[in-house]
């Protein structure tokens, strides 16, 4: 299974956010959203919440 991701707790890079911020506005699901960023959903959803940013809820 490739549900681990390398990056644990790793802090988000200006890029990164950057490009979450656009994934989000395009109206992207967050498993995409994750699978661009090489992120975990989790860490997608608790970043985006920070950022006050919705996340669509299609799969």
């Amino acid at each position: 299974m490739k549900d681990k991701f390398e990056r644990h707790k790793q802090p988000w890079t200006p890029t990164e956010i950057d490009k979450l911020h656009t994934l989000a506005k395009k109206g992207l699901p967050l498993k995409s959203i994750a699978k661009a960023l090489t992120r975990s959903e989790e860490s997608v959803k608790a970043r985006a919440k920070a950022d006050s940013l919705p996340i669509s809820k299609l799969h």
